[in-house]
């Protein structure tokens, strides 16, 4: 099969790989239909090549049709059409059972101390082959796939791997009462989201931040109030984006901020220097730097800081990289802020989100991606995005389809 697999930094190739094969009595092969590219790929992209080997294949947001499954499968058939959650949860352990599908104790990898495997993401969460794939493994096949039916689009369904669970968590862990305001940081495609899912939900005043034209033209169309980093103070404080947001809200703030941007911030050269040196030094010296050292540019978590109100809550959906980073734990604790952040739990939040794809499209993701390209235009897919370029938001790739 053809899928898209990692060589080195910037360097994504679409190869000719072995299928994947049954191995486990409960495993499903899904031929995929549709694919998307996440912004956390760009760290697999730039930065976490130390955790990452030759021909790993990338992706964690697939759908498509179940081709195969194990003697012991009897929730998905062949020919059923299914989403695969980015998250490999067996859905039976004690952290399934209360929802916390990141955390599965069945997929831990525990030799990084860290939570639920992923797919297509690093020997951090246990190197499992992704699904930019024209086909893909998935086990657990009695509690992982979604099914979801067939007539509608795959743009109906295809964002309930990562995208709509990613933005849900994100606004429930804000805690935005209805008639509150929220501020997002970074239109990106979660970013994006978590402001359509906020407003959707009863937030009365929703405000994104970006410095992408087209990311915020984006925004603004659906109603929500934007504001252009590029255009506040000299892009280098938070003070003057902290003014912009407290004039917007009374002068107290925002109820909630959600950090839709981790690790990509702006404004960090100390964090730049580290993202830097991770791509320079050999193997092992970088996964040391990334597991001890504070790597990260951290701009959009402290504007996140400043911009929410005394009292109020700071939700992370940016995915942070580096074990030792600095927070301002006195203004924190003075601001009296609460903050909450992880991994989404994806199956936690699909009983809530599917009803909606199924009675219209309140959320717009029928059009949400910007691009639907055959998965062989990946690598350059890939640059565009990691450039911002293009326009592109949100890429969807069609194994199977060709250019032109």
């Amino acid at each position: 099969m053809r899928a898209l697999t990692w060589h080195g930094k910037r360097d994504v190739r679409v190869d000719t790989v072995p299928d994947p094969t049954i191995q486990a009595s409960d495993d499903v092969i899904v031929q995929i239909t549709s694919t998307g590219i996440c912004g956390s790929d760009l760290h697999l992209y730039e930065v976490l090549g130390p955790f990452l080997d030759e021909g790993d294949i990338l992706g964690h947001e697939p759908m498509g049709r179940v081709v195969e499954v194990g003697p012991e499968v009897t929730k998905v058939a062949v020919g059923d059409r299914v989403v695969v959650p980015f998250n490999v949860s067996c859905g039976t352990c004690w952290m399934c059972g209360n929802g916390l599908y990141s955390q599965c104790e069945t997929t831990q990898v525990h030799e990084y101390g860290n939570g639920a495997s992923l797919f297509g993401y690093t020997k951090l969460y246990g190197q499992v082959p992704g699904g930019q794939a024209e086909y893909m493994r998935v086990p657990f096949g009695n509690a992982l796939p979604v099914k979801v039916p067939d007539g509608p689009s795959d743009d109906r369904f295809v964002y309930l791997s990562d995208v709509l669970p990613t933005a849900w968590q994100a606004v429930q862990y804000a805690d935005v009462a209805p008639g509150g305001s929220l501020v997002v940081l970074g239109l990106g495609p979660i970013g994006d989201m978590c402001t359509r899912v906020a407003r959707h939900i009863g937030a009365q005043q929703v405000i994104g931040v970006d410095l992408v034209p087209e990311r915020l033209e984006r925004a603004a169309a659906r109603g929500t109030t934007v504001v252009d980093l590029d255009g506040v103070g000299s892009g280098e404080g938070d003070e003057e984006l902290g003014d912009v947001v407290r004039d917007l809200t009374g002068g107290r703030g925002a109820d909630a901020v959600i950090d839709a941007v981790g690790m990509e911030a702006h404004g960090s050269p100390g964090g730049k220097v580290a993202h830097q040196l991770t791509g320079l030094l050999p193997d092992a010296l970088a996964a040391k730097l990334m597991t001890t050292a504070g790597t990260d540019r951290l701009g959009a978590l402290h504007s996140a800081i400043d911009v929410v109100r005394r009292g109020g809550t700071v939700s992370l959906s940016g995915v942070y990289g580096g074990m030792a980073d600095p927070m301002p734990m006195l203004t924190m604790f003075d601001k009296q802020i609460q903050l909450r952040m992880g991994q989404a739990n994806v199956h936690r939040w699909v009983p809530d989100i599917l009803p909606l794809l199924l009675d219209g499209d309140p959320l717009g993701v029928d059009d949400f991606a910007t691009h639907r390209l055959p998965l062989e235009s990946a690598p350059d897919a890939y640059a565009t995005f990691q450039e911002k370029g293009d326009g592109m938001v949100k890429t969807l790739l069609v194994p199977g389809a060709h250019s032109g």
